[in-house]
C-alpha cells in the first residue's frame, strides 16, 4: 500500500477526526468542568470510563475484523464516534445552559464517552490492521508511523480548531457538535469510497483469534513499554488543561478566557509530534529499537523540565518535549510488535496495541489530576518514574532489542482467503 493511494488517504483522515474530536473535547473539558464546579479527579474520570469500555472491547473488535472485514469495523467505530460527540455535546449544552442540573448532565456526557470507548475503539485497530494486511515487512515501520503521524495532526487540528468553535449559541458544546458532522462526512467516504477484499490473509495456525497474545514473549515487552508511555502521556494530557488555568490565573487572568492558552499549548505538543513523525523519521529511517529508545528519553526529558521550569511557557516547553517523545515511541513499540508476530495475527495484535489506548486512560489521568491536586510537580514526577523504567527496558529487553527477520514473518499463500471478507460494502 502506498502513502499516496486513496485507500491510505482515507484511514489518514479516519485516524485525524478521530483524534481532533477527541483532543478538542479534551482542550474544553476541564473548562466545562470548573464551570460546572466539579471535582477535577471527576472530571478526569469521565475518561475513565470510557478507556475501561475502550479496554474491553478492543480485543472483540480485533478479532471482528480477522472475520468480518476491516472495512466494516471501521465503519462500526466511526457510527460510535459521531454517536460520542454528538451525546457529549448535547449534555454540555444542557449543563452549561441551566437545563439540567450540572452532576446530571456530567452523567449524560459520561454516557456518551462510554459508547465511544464501545464502539469508537474499532475505527483504529481496523485500520491499523488493514495497513498491516497490505505492507510488506520492510515497509510496515514507515507505514506505521505515517498512519500515527495522522494522530498527531489530528491533536493540531482539534484544540487549534475549538477555541474558533465555541460560538454564542452551543458554547463550549460547540466544538463536539462540529466533530460529530465531520465525522459523520468521514463516514460516508468510507462506506462508499474504502476498497476492501484486495488482499489475502494467511488462516492462523495457532489460538485462532489471538487469545493470549498478550502473554506471548514476541509482544509481552512491547505492550508493557507501550503501557509505561502511554499511561505517562495520559497524565501529561489530563493534566494539561488544569495546569495552565492555574497558571493563568496567577496572572490575573479567568479560567473563561484561558482556552486559547490551553490550544496553544496542545498545538505546540502536537506540532513537536508531527516533526518527529513526518520529519525526522523518515529521514533517519529509524527502526523500532532506536525509536522506542528515543521516545522514553525525550518524555523522561520533558516531565523533568516541567518539575522545574516556572509558568505558563515552562508548561508549553515541558508539554512539547513530551510530545517529541511520545511521537518517537508509539509508531516504535507499534511497528516492533507487528514485526514480531505473522500475518495471521496481525488483527490481534493491533487489537493489543490499541487496547493499551484504553488501559492508559483508565487510572493514570485520574491518578495524575488527584497528584495534581497535592502538589504541582507530583505527578510530573510519578510520570518520571514510569519513563525511567521504560527507557531501561528499550535498553535492556532482549524482546525490543532483537530485530524481527522479515523472512521469519508469514507470507500468505495465493489460494489463502482475502483478509477482509466481501460483506455488505462488496468485495473490490
Amino acid at each position: 500500500m502506498s502513502p499516496t493511494s486513496p485507500a491510505f488517504v482515507i484511514l489518514f483522515v479516519v485516524s485525524l477526526i478521530a483524534a481532533a474530536g477527541n483532543m478538542g473535547l479534551q482542550s474544553v473539558l476541564p473548562n466545562i468542568g470548573r464551570t460546572f464546579g466539579l471535582a477535577d479527579t471527576l472530571v478526569a474520570a469521565a475518561f475513565a470510563i470510557s478507556a475501561l469500555m475502550w479496554t474491553v472491547a478492543s480485543p472483540f473488535w480485533a478479532r471482528l475484523s480477522d472475520r468480518a472485514g476491516r472495512k466494516n469495523v471501521i465503519l462500526i467505530g466511526l457510527v460510535g464516534f459521531v454517536i460520542s460527540m454528538a451525546g457529549f455535546g448535547v449534555g454540555a449544552t444542557f449543563g452549561l445552559e441551566g437545563w439540567l442540573a450540572p452532576i446530571t448532565a456530567f452523567v449524560l456526557m459520561a454516557v456518551a464517552r462510554t459508547v465511544y470507548g464501545v464502539l469508537g475503539s474499532a475505527a483504529p485497530i481496523a485500520s491499523q490492521a488493514y495497513v498491516a494486511d497490505r505492507t510488506s515487512p520492510e515497509q510496515r515501520t514507515q507505514a506505521m508511523s505515517l498512519l500515527a503521524s495522522a494522530q498527531g495532526l489530528g491533536t493540531v487540528v482539534g484544540p487549534v480548531l475549538s477555541p474558533f468553535l465555541v460560538l454564542p449559541i452551543v458554547g463550549l458544546a460547540g466544538p463536539m457538535y462540529a466533530f460529530a458532522l465531520i465525522g459523520l462526512v468521514v463516514l460516508l467516504v468510507v462506506w462508499k469510497r474504502l476498497p476492501s477484499g484486495d488482499v489475502v490473509r494467511q488462516p492462523t495456525a495457532r489460538g485462532g483469534d489471538g487469545k493470549g497474545l498478550w502473554r506471548d514473549p514476541r509482544v509481552r515487552d512491547f505492550l508493557l513499554y507501550g503501557l509505561l508511555v502511554t499511561s505517562a502521556q495520559a497524565v501529561n494530557i489530563a493534566v494539561l488543561g488544569f495546569h495552565i488555568i492555574d497558571e493563568m490565573a496567577e496572572t490575573g487572568l479567568p479560567a473563561a478566557q484561558a482556552q486559547a492558552f490551553i490550544g496553544v499549548a496542545m498545538f505546540a505538543g502536537a506540532a513537536a509530534t508531527l516533526m518527529v513523525q513526518w520529519g525526522l523519521i523518515p529521514l533517519l529511517k529509524m527502526q523500532p529499537l532506536a525509536l522506542m529508545r528515543w521516545g522514553a528519553g525525550l518524555a523522561l526529558a520533558g516531565n523533568l523540565l516541567s518539575m522545574v521550569a516556572p509558568g505558563y511557557f515552562g508548561v508549553v516547553v515541558g508539554y512539547a518535549v513530551v510530545s517529541m517523545g511520545v511521537g518517537f515511541a508509539r509508531p516504535g513499540f507499534t511497528a516492533g510488535s507487528s514485526l514480531a508476530v505473522g500475518a495471521h495475527e496481525q488483527g490481534a495484535v493491533a487489537g493489543l496495541m490499541m487496547s493499551l489506548a484504553g488501559l492508559s486512560f483508565l487510572v493514570p489521568p485520574v491518578a495524575g489530576v488527584a497528584l495534581y491536586g497535592l502538589g504541582e510537580a507530583a505527578p510530573f514526577g510519578a510520570n518520571a518514574v514510569l519513563l525511567a523504567a521504560a527507557m531501561v527496558m528499550a535498553l535492556f529487553s532482549t524482546t525490543l532489542r532483537r530485530d524481527p527477520n522479515p523472512l521469519t514473518i508469514d507470507t500468505p499463500s495465493p489460494e489463502t482467503p482475502p483478509a477482509s471478507q466481501p460483506g455488505p460494502e462488496g468485495g473490490r
